[in-house]
Parts: C-alpha cells; sequence; structure tokens
C-alpha cells in the first residue's frame, strides 16, 4: 500500500516539532467581538480628539483584527463626537475621510451610518441636536466621497423615525448647496478666529440660505454660536441684508427680519454688531445699486421693517442712504429733506 505524503498536524497530540523541518511561526490576531471592540475604540478616538493625528489612528487600527465589525468603528466614532465639541465632529469628518478606501470602505461607512441613523431615538436623550449633527456628517460624508452619492437615495419613502427623516432631510439641504461649496469642509463652524475670513463668510452664507430653505430659527442660531466668532457677527448682518437685496419677492425679507430679530433679543448680535453691518451695506450701496437696480427702495423697505420690529435703532435707520424719492426727518420739521 502506497500512502500519500501528509504534512503533520500541530493538533495531534503525536507531533514532534522538533522532528519537523523549518518552522515559520505567524502572529494571529483575535477578531474582537462587540465588547472589545467597544472597549478597544473609545480611547483611541478620545486620544484623536487630543492629538489629531490620522495616520496616528490608521496605524493603531491596523494592529487590530476588526473583522466583520469593522463597520463599527465609523459609528463609535460619530456617536462620540455628538456627545462633544464642534472641533470633534470636524476632526471625526476628517478622519472618516481620511480612513475611506484604506481601512474602511464605502459599504462599511454606509452601515455605519444606517446604524446611528437607527439609533437616534436614543441619541436625541443626550443630544438633542443629534438629528441635525447626523445630517452634516452625512452631508460631509458624501461631499468628501467617503459615503456613496447614492446613500441618500436608498431611504426615498422608506423612512418611519421622524428624527431619521430629519437627519436626512437636513444632508439632503447642504449637498443641495454643494454647488456652490465645492466641499463641505466647514460644515462644523470650527476655528473661530483661526479660520481664516473667507471661511467664516462662506459659512456664515450657508448658515443664511440654509436658513431661507428651511426656516429653522434655531439650527441657524446654533451655527453661528459653533462659528465661535462674535467680533466678527457683522459680517452675518452684512451677508443677511445684501442677500436681502439681491433676492426677489417679499419672503426672503420677512424672514430676515425674523432671524435679526431672533438673534437680537437673544443678545447674539449686539447693537454695535447690527450698526456695523448695516453701515457696511450703506456704504456700499451705489456699487450694488449698479448689479440691483431697486436696490434703494428694498433696502428703505427692509430698514423700515427692521425698525417696526425694534432690531435697529431710530438713528440706524435715519442713516439709510435714500434714492428715487425725498424722505423727512420728521414729521413738523418745516419741509427739511433728510440728507
Amino acid at each position: 500500500m502506497v500512502y500519500e505524503v501528509e504534512e503533520p498536524d500541530v493538533r495531534d497530540p503525536n507531533y514532534d516539532e522538533s522532528a519537523q523541518g523549518d518552522t515559520v511561526y505567524a502572529t494571529v490576531v483575535p477578531e474582537l467581538d462587540e465588547r472589545e471592540l467597544e472597549k478597544t475604540i473609545n480611547p483611541i478616538v478620545q486620544e484623536y480628539f487630543e492629538h489629531g493625528d490620522t495616520k496616528e489612528v490608521e496605524m493603531l487600527l491596523k494592529e487590530l483584527n476588526l473583522g466583520h465589525n469593522r463597520y463599527e468603528f465609523s459609528s463609535l466614532a460619530v456617536s462620540l463626537s455628538l456627545e462633544g465639541k464642534a472641533s470633534h465632529r470636524e476632526l471625526t469628518s476628517r478622519l472618516l475621510s481620511d480612513l475611506s478606501g484604506k481601512l474602511l470602505s464605502e459599504r462599511d461607512m454606509s452601515r455605519a451610518f444606517d446604524k446611528i441613523l437607527k439609533e437616534l431615538p436614543d441619541l436625541i436623550l443626550d443630544t438633542p441636536e443629534a438629528p441635525q449633527m447626523l445630517g452634516q456628517f452625512i452631508a460631509r460624508a458624501i461631499a468628501d466621497h467617503a459615503l456613496p452619492m447614492s446613500f441618500l437615495d436608498c431611504y426615498k419613502g422608506k423612512v418611519d423615525c421622524d428624527h431619521a427623516r430629519a437627519a436626512l432631510d437636513r444632508a439632503a439641504v447642504l449637498l443641495s448647496m454643494k454647488r456652490e461649496i465645492m466641499r463641505l469642509d466647514n460644515v462644523w463652524g470650527v476655528g473661530g478666529g483661526q479660520r481664516p475670513v473667507k471661511h467664516l463668510i462662506k459659512e456664515m452664507n450657508l448658515l443664511l440660505k440654509e436658513y431661507l430653505v428651511s426656516g429653522e430659527l434655531t439650527e441657524a442660531e446654533h451655527c453661528l454660536r459653533d462659528l465661535e466668532v462674535p467680533h466678527f457677527h457683522h459680517e452675518l448682518v452684512y451677508e443677511a441684508v445684501v442677500m436681502v437685496l439681491e433676492s426677489t419677492g417679499d419672503t426672503a425679507i420677512q424672514m430676515m427680519v425674523k432671524l435679526l430679530k431672533a438673534f437680537w433679543q437673544t443678545g447674539l448680535i449686539t447693537l454695535d454688531q447690527m450698526n456695523r453691518g448695516f453701515q457696511r451695506v450703506y456704504d456700499e450701496l451705489p456699487e450694488i445699486n449698479l448689479d440691483v437696480p431697486h436696490a434703494h427702495s428694498i433696502m428703505e423697505t427692509f430698514v423700515d421693517l427692521c425698525y417696526q420690529e425694534s432690531v435697529i435703532t431710530k438713528q440706524l435707520r435715519d442713516f439709510c442712504p435714500t434714492r428715487g424719492r425725498k424722505r423727512f426727518v420728521s414729521e413738523g420739521d418745516g419741509g427739511i429733506v433728510k440728507s
């Protein structure tokens, strides 16, 4: 009887290692189960929030065997950042973008965001703004090509949860403006005064356009506070007024008056910042009028409405440049025309 050569089995009780030839040793890293994964990933993400080095995270993840639960890394990182600061969410978006295509596939990302959408009813207990924040995460991930463009389409007409619908609607609104900002890289509005002025202006423009689409005052206030640039709020006033002048119809006028009134009443925009924003538009009105022929009349209407709603002072209203009709300083002034 001729037997075929059999490879020695290391599990055989009679296996003699010394009798074998060259032995090759390989390190086997066991796959992390769900509980171990969370315990291991949390400190990695928390440390990343401190050092901000995505390559360090990539190196640490390569040493782990995430196995079939690889997508869990993304969902855990996003969930942790929802409880943190805007800067943590910005870092998380960057991390997902950098790991995409290397350690995490689009399918992993899709599974992760799908899981977080289902967890929203629990997440809002600690983070009431979780749906809006998750919407921003989704939009940013799609803009960064970490999530496929088809991600939102998969949910059309299939979402029963109001919180998930709010998150997906938020993402859709942001992505509809992607033409204006090729990457949604300031969606978290972080960095405050450290960010270049052009980025802050772009962020305020996005905030105002979003508000005109959604009408969400609370969300607009939240976004402005997150920018952490109270000294630059005059820019928001300026951009809001210019947007009114360039718009058509009365809707934008009414909505912007409502927005400025809300920001004024909460103290988010101070008297000095409000005056400065309007004064900048007053100074540029002749140039604006070249592109918007009816700018003067729109400006007067808007200024009068703002004064009626106590958004601006009488003095600021009277400083408004006029053209096409004469406005008098007050009744009984003897016919003196306002200069």
